[in-house]
């Protein structure tokens, strides 16, 4: 087993509705990502996947969300733009393209500061 991520990053604003504290508030995050596939064999170049694909994959998404109001964004309009929902929607956006034979989409790390973060993957 292989485990291959990248790691990338966004910058955007939130807030948490209904949150009994200052996250009320708008305010924003320059969130870091990591998005980890498991391969389970090697190429016959000697990868699971190449690093390209992997971040060309998190690219598009992260263009989606970077300099947004995350509160605006269509998936978090009956949500709160939370870390872990975060995380859910990267990986249910990245889940599809990041499937192979060789490989799949294992975890997406989102966190809002460096000291923290959540990690989100389907069992």
């Amino acid at each position: 087993m292989f485990d291959i991520f990248i790691q990338t990053h966004f910058s955007a604003g939130h807030h948490l509705r209904n949150y009994p504290g200052n996250c009320e508030m708008p305010h924003g995050h320059n969130w870091h990502v990591e998005v980890t596939v498991r391969a389970t064999r090697l190429d016959e170049l000697g990868m699971g996947i190449d690093f390209r694909t992997l971040k060309n994959a998190a690219a598009r998404v992260m263009q989606e969300l970077d300099h947004r109001d995350l509160n605006q964004h269509p998936s978090f309009l009956d949500k709160n733009p939370s870390s872990e929902n975060i995380a859910a929607y990267i990986f249910a956006s990245l889940k599809e393209e990041l499937n192979h034979e060789r490989y799949k989409l294992y975890s997406v790390l989102v966190g809002e500061t460096p000291t923290s973060a959540v990690i989100y993957r389907e069992e």
